[in-house]
């Protein structure tokens, strides 16, 4: 009698290619929307959040569409054989470490633009911006470089078909220093910086807060400009904070994980650190499909621009279906 699959599994099976069918048209949506309307944002933000939104697809392509539904909805993912098996973690943590650190230069350019009036000019162009951009996509993929040599295809005897397994060979100090860097730079050292940056940036706020107080003149461009600036911390919280929430379940399974080097097994649900983990991971590529809906309840510009598409699509369908009989 064939062992009854876990419920874990059952869940990520359903899980993932919802998120996926959620989530990929949301980000298209929302990148249209960033480059064709005006969204009240600055250029350098609007270029930041565009390739947070090219980021986050390519985590829900690579992680949630080629690399996990395909795991639990067939026997054999393409995956499991070489050269595919060596480079899949390169494209997958590649973007993830692409999607985290636009979330902490988007989190640095809103402190440099809020507080600090003097080096907006050198912060804040696009020209400027789209280096950033770059360097973090070139960086991003770098760091997941090592994970080249960690995998290796196998054929199992006991599966009758091909695995991805982590090479057995690989010694613990390679092995532990990889998934430590990792670590480190996904989520131990972004968190800080985000955690210290939206520290700094409320307590700045609460000072200006308080000389447009006691300063009563010129009180609609006062109002103009702490209305703006309200919207601006309003985004930079919502992105950051969605950010942290949603990985630290992810972060702290994974620290604990480094421990365990390559010897913890993975598929053996009877673990609860497997069981915590697999749920860190489906909130943490949560946060690659959500923001388009939390853009949408906090930026009413955003909202307005949303609904306007939805509605658009909507007519077209019906154009398509009701034009040729109304011509006939």
């Amino acid at each position: 009698m064939e062992a009854r699959e876990h419920w874990m599994i059952h869940l990520q099976r359903v899980y993932y290619p919802i998120l996926a069918a959620i989530g990929i048209p949301s980000n298209i949506m929302s990148f249209l929307i960033f480059w064709r309307r005006k969204c009240m944002f600055s250029k350098s933000s609007t270029l930041y959040l565009m390739s947070i939104f090219i980021a986050d697809t390519a985590i829900l392509v690579f992680m949630v569409v080629l690399g996990l539904s395909i795991k639990y909805l067939t026997v054999e993912p393409f995956w499991s054989l070489e050269p595919w098996c060596s480079l899949r973690d390169i494209f997958t943590y590649g973007a993830s470490n692409t999607s985290t650190w636009l979330v902490v230069a988007f989190t640095v350019e809103r402190y440099l633009s809020i507080t600090t009036f003097s080096l907006r000019k050198h912060f804040g162009i696009p020209y400027g911006t789209v280096w950033t951009i770059c360097i973090i996509f070139v960086l991003g993929h770098l760091m997941a470089l090592p994970y080249y040599w960690a995998y290796v295809s196998v054929y199992s005897q006991d599966l009758q078909r091909w695995v991805c397994i982590h090479k057995p060979n690989a010694t613990i100090q390679y092995t532990l220093t990889i998934l430590s860097m990792q670590t480190v730079v996904s989520y131990i050292l972004p968190f800080v910086i985000i955690a210290v940056l939206n520290g700094l940036t409320l307590r700045q706020i609460s000072l200006i807060n308080r000389v447009h107080v006691i300063c009563n003149s010129g009180q609609k461009v006062t109002s103009l400009l702490r209305s703006r600036k309200r919207k601006s911390v309003v985004l930079l919280l919502t992105l950051s904070i969605t950010f942290v929430l949603l990985n630290i379940t992810r972060s702290i399974t994974q620290i604990i994980q480094c421990t365990k080097g390559w010897a913890l097994n993975r598929d053996d649900y009877s673990l609860s650190i497997n069981v915590a983990a697999d749920i860190g991971t489906m909130f943490s590529l949560s946060n690659a499909a959500v923001n388009m809906y939390l853009y949408a309840c906090t930026q009413t510009k955003f909202r307005q621009e949303v609904i306007k598409c939805v509605k658009y699509s909507l007519w077209r369908c019906y154009l398509n279906r009701n034009g040729p009989s109304r011509q006939k």
